[in-house]
């Protein structure tokens, strides 16, 4: 998987001994923890990393939401529901990294 991020390459030239032990346990949660689809994990990931304020993560998820199958209309749907839960303030930081992405 391309990195999509340069910083995410400089860090794992920087600390690989880190990085391989952070990607495996990555790799356990997502792939083999339970019964969500890609599509579904990557969309709780846009929630989470939307809800949370990470906007570099946010651009991370929405690109491999996408790579996964989820249309533009499911990750929106997936932002819009920040507005009840976290507020109206985040959910307009999330679609604002939403809306500049290519």
């Amino acid at each position: 998987m391309k990195d999509i991020h340069e910083i995410f390459t400089i860090f794992k030239e920087e600390f690989p001994a880190i990085h391989e032990v952070h990607e495996a346990l990555g790799k356990e949660i997502h792939e083999k923890s339970g019964p969500l689809s890609e599509k579904i994990r990557w969309l709780v990931k846009v929630a989470i990393s939307g809800a949370s304020g990470h906007k570099i993560a946010l651009e991370t998820h929405v690109t491999r939401a996408r790579e996964a199958g989820a249309t533009n209309e499911e990750i929106l749907h997936t932002l819009l529901l920040l507005i009840q839960t976290t507020g109206f303030p985040t959910f307009m930081e999330a679609y604002s990294v939403f809306k500049k992405m290519p």
